[in-house]
């Protein structure tokens, strides 16, 4: 089986990072019906975490030696890389195969839009929203590599983890701190607790608190404190009141949390988009931890067709969210930012994109080294 292996995705980092993998791995079994796939891992004890996840193939290739013998093993057609870790380039430097950039998700931080995208043969992105990104953000980037396949986990229907209510349901989905200081877009640390607070003093409300995977393992202190005392908050909510089904998820699926929730609360992330996508008919709250109504305005396009919080009065807050969950006035925006940033894509399409995309690059590789029919071949095995 293992020389049948024409695609693989690749991942070099740590299991606080798997994440970013793991939420591809769906995608990547539906792919492996068409084109056989593998999964390639640095870190052994990440390969022990993703082993559980998937029944695809997972190979362990701690050393440069170890992975070019591999990839030669394997006869890899085209790679997938999932983030930019500084080991993709150990894994760049084969130039018999196709390198794919793939991302861990659709979002405005700046870290979206790096100068690494020119490392790659193809990025896929989302939509028109990357695109303009990319060309903005990038000194002479040949946008003709970008190749729009939508966001594929959107397709998917993951078990639901929130007991059905008949309460409204805010969730609390905060993104981390991030790398370095240019791409800290979290609320954690600065108006998390207020946030929590103002939700709980809404009415007939449920609270779910799901916080980025990275932020249970976050060693800023200021994050790490908000975090607990946020999940105190919660705790003792539900507490105080068991019937109304407070919680804090700090591991699952937020695509399993999305769809039974009625309005959410997030700071620049992609999980903003996401409920975008998958919710654009119920009201979204987007944090501004740098206080520039100016440049989130000019630079997230999302929070055009959202309530911004900066500063949070508790009381102005709750009676906002009371407000819009009565009487959402930003419909009709949300539906045409949907549309820039996922073009007109439906449930479905996003599969069919990539599963296409993937292919396509596969064969392209084959005809690139003379393995493969040429254009005109093919024509001909079509006609006849």
């Amino acid at each position: 089986m293992n020389d049948e292996i024409s695609t693989v995705a690749y991942f070099a980092d740590d299991p606080t990072r798997t994440y970013q993998l793991a939420q591809w791995l769906p995608v990547l079994e539906i792919l492996n019906e068409r084109l056989p796939v593998g999964i390639v891992i640095r870190d052994p004890e990440s390969a022990i975490v993703l082993r559980a996840r998937t029944s695809l193939p997972v190979f362990t290739a701690p050393s440069l030696q170890e992975l070019t013998a591999l990839y030669e093993e394997l006869e890899v057609k085209v790679v997938l890389y999932c983030n930019n870790s500084p080991l993709n380039f150990q894994s760049l430097i084969s130039g018999r195969m196709l390198h794919v950039h793939i991302n861990h998700g659709e979002s405005d931080k700046q870290s979206m839009a790096s100068n690494n995208a020119k490392a790659y043969d193809r990025v896929f992105v989302a939509g028109t929203a990357a695109v303009q990104r990319h060309a903005a953000g990038l000194l002479e980037f040949d946008t003709n590599r970008l190749v729009r396949t939508g966001r594929p986990q959107l397709d998917l229907r993951p078990d639901p983890l929130l007991a059905p209510s008949a309460r409204r349901t805010v969730l609390y989905a905060p993104t981390w701190e991030g790398d370095a200081e240019y791409n800290d877009y979290t609320s954690i640390d600065t108006v998390g607790r207020d946030i929590v607070r103002a939700i709980l003093a809404v009415p007939d409300v449920r609270i779910v608190y799901k916080p980025h995977p990275k932020v249970a393992t976050s060693r800023t202190p200021s994050v790490r404190e908000a975090h607990l005392e946020i999940m105190r908050l919660v705790s003792d909510a539900d507490r105080h009141d068991p019937r109304a089904g407070h919680r804090s998820i700090t591991v699952g699926d937020i695509l399993a949390i999305i769809p039974d929730c009625d309005a959410m609360v997030t700071d620049v992330s992609s999980v903003g988009l996401d409920w975008l996508y998958l919710r654009t008919d119920k009201p979204i709250f987007l944090t501004d931890r740098h206080h520039d109504a100016e440049r989130l305005r000019q630079e997230i396009p999302v929070s055009r067709c959202a309530d911004v919080i900066d500063d949070v009065d508790v009381a102005e807050l709750t009676a906002l969210l009371s407000a819009r969950l009565e009487h959402d006035k930003h419909h009709l925006a949300r539906v045409a930012m949907r549309h820039h940033y996922f073009d007109d894509l439906q449930v479905g399409d996003s599969t069919v994109r990539f599963l296409d995309a993937v292919s396509e690059l596969v064969t392209l590789r084959d005809r690139l080294l003379g393995a493969g029919p040429t254009p005109a071949e093919e024509s001909d095995a079509i006609t006849a």
